[in-house]
């Protein structure tokens, strides 16, 4: 099996990556990730979803691939000239929401809000501000984090930081929590009811 064959990218990507090598923006996550991501998106009709880390739009468009028409998306991220890549090739569709501010911030507009599927690709949301992140869950949300195998981009330090992450998911008793050693190194947690 060829996990990487026939994955079928968005018409958007090409656009995409092309202008993000442009401004050297090298952090797009991996195509394995998309595609995983557009599946997790096609299993909430109807769902509300969060993105915590646009970046230049490359995940929100495997993302908004797999939703349906009456699904939402919510997309933050506080990079102004990577926001402006993502809306030129997606901001035309009317299920998504684009926030360009501090995701710590944002979380704290959030409360009371539940979403079906978060996708957390930035620290707010990961590596900080998790429990505001993990109160935004639906029963039977999906929760989903990538970047968990090493990294060139890592800054000093942030090798000890993702074990305690993982360790603190996998001992949250709200949580099922999935690894996979595959990508850029997931984790996939589902909310308990």
């Amino acid at each position: 099996m060829n996990d990487i064959l026939n994955l079928q990218r968005p018409r958007t990507l090409d656009g995409i990556e092309r202008d993000a090598a442009t401004i050297g923006f090298s952090m797009a996550a991996e195509i394995r990730t998309g595609a995983l991501l557009r599946t997790l998106a096609a299993s909430k009709p109807g769902g509300s979803l969060l993105e915590l880390g646009t970046g230049v739009g490359a995940s929100t468009s495997w993302i908004l691939d797999g939703m349906d028409s009456s699904a939402s998306l919510l997309t933050v991220d506080n990079d102004r000239n990577c926001m402006e890549i993502a809306r030129r090739y997606l901001g035309h569709d009317h299920r998504i929401t684009f926030h360009l501010g501090d995701g710590a911030g944002f979380l704290g507009t959030l409360r009371g809000r539940k979403f079906d599927l978060i996708f957390a690709d930035t620290w707010p949301g990961k590596f900080d501000h998790l429990e505001e992140a993990l109160g935004l869950l639906q029963p039977g949300g999906i929760y989903t984090i990538d970047d968990l195998l090493p990294q060139p981009n890592w800054p000093p330090g942030h090798t000890l930081k993702v074990p305690a992450l993982i360790h603190q998911l996998e001992n949250d008793s709200r949580l099922v929590c999935c690894k996979l050693v595959w990508s850029s190194g997931l984790l996939i947690a589902a909310r308990r009811a």
